[in-house]
């Protein structure tokens, strides 16, 4: 039986990249100390400063800290999807314009090689009824491409988006067309919206695509107005929460098998009824 054994890493991330990474260093080993090959991090999990973005890309500081991820990877031997940082360079390597940046979802393999990227397509320009009481990511995030993204890990067919992407189900169609297994949600979803929408969100991506979804989210207060809902959790293709966290930083690791997804599929073949393409 075929089986992955796959870890969520929750924090509260702040404007201070050094102690993010410290923490993140710490989650992981005890993560692979239970014997995670894939560790997905939260978006926004070593720079939660929106203001700061493109400065720290074009920083000194961004190449220290991408080499220590890269030696981190390497230092586990495992996969680890970085949920969000932000880029300069487009996925052709031409500069982002207008002085904002693209926020990518790196994927580095066990050899450090970051290996593919996938950046976010859908924008959090929203009224909150909370503190911040407004988002204008495209303000400092110009949008990814139309390209949906899957990467290969030891046989599964992981799926990589980025938080607000899960309110939009077209793409985890067409990431389970092109075969994922495992859907991919790195987030940083604000304590309001979700409050009201993460878990049911989680589950509806996991249940129309008879796939796993891993929801890894940040969680607590990251300053005086922005907090954020935690609740990290692990979905199975039937969409019943099987893992998952509260509102404070910590891991969690859960050993998948390709059995639970062929014996789903097989059971109620829904993608093999569609009608509509």
């Amino acid at each position: 039986m075929q089986t992955l054994c796959i870890a969520a890493v929750q924090l509260t991330s702040t404007g201070n990249w050094q102690d993010n990474l410290n923490e993140v260093k710490e989650l992981v080993a005890s993560a692979v100390a239970e014997g995670a090959r894939l560790v997905v991090l939260p978006e926004n999990v070593f720079l939660f400063d929106g203001k700061r973005m493109r400065s720290f890309a074009e920083s000194d500081e961004q190449d220290v800290l991408l080499n220590e991820i890269a030696e981190l990877a390497r230092q586990h031997s495992i996969y680890l999807v970085i949920g969000s940082h932000p880029s300069i360079l487009n996925a052709t390597g031409d500069l982002v314009a207008g002085g904002r940046v693209r926020q990518t979802c790196w994927a580095v393999g066990p050899d450090g090689l970051f290996f593919e990227r996938y950046d976010k397509i859908h924008l959090f320009d929203v009224d909150v009824n909370d503190k911040a009481m407004a988002y204008r990511e495209s303000e400092v995030i110009e949008p990814g491409d139309l390209t949906p993204k899957v990467i290969d890990v030891d046989g599964f067919k992981v799926g990589l988006s980025i938080c607000y992407d899960v309110r939009f189900p077209e793409l985890y169609r067409e990431l389970s067309r092109r075969g994922a297994d495992l859907l991919l949600v790195p987030a940083a979803f604000t304590y309001m919206t979700g409050k009201k929408h993460w878990d049911i969100l989680l589950a509806a991506r996991a249940i129309e695509n008879q796939c796993y979804v891993l929801g890894v989210n940040q969680c607590g207060w990251h300053n005086a107005t922005r907090q954020t809902y935690g609740h990290s959790g692990l979905y199975s293709p039937t969409g019943e929460r099987l893992l998952g966290l509260q509102e404070v930083p910590g891991y969690f690791v859960f050993k998948m098998t390709k059995q639970a997804l062929l014996d789903c599929r097989q059971k109620m073949p829904c993608l093999a009824h569609r009608r509509l393409s």
